[in-house]
């Protein structure tokens, strides 16, 4: 893909994504987020360890299943055990 077709593209996207709901924003980044990660497969450049800092999902999700209605019963819910 020559500059000018790429930078073409890149504009024509940012102004369709200006116009998303929050929602299908969040899709969009899903979405090009496992891009990326295919692509690092791809390459051979898969990241073994996860790390907040790096991931905005992972920093504002961990402790996610910590707080109800998650916690409740997780352990049963999860391994059959009770509390």
């Amino acid at each position: 893909m020559n500059k000018y077709k790429r930078q073409t593209l890149e504009d024509v996207v940012k102004e369709a994504v200006e116009r998303l709901s929050e929602d299908k924003l969040a899709e969009v980044f899903d979405f090009v987020s496992y891009l990326l990660a295919k692509e690092k497969r791809e390459e051979g450049e898969e990241e073994t360890e996860l790390d907040p800092q790096k991931d905005p999902i992972l920093k504002y999700y961990i402790g996610g299943v910590s707080v109800e209605p998650f916690a409740h019963k997780i352990d049963e819910i999860l391994y059959g055990e009770e509390d």
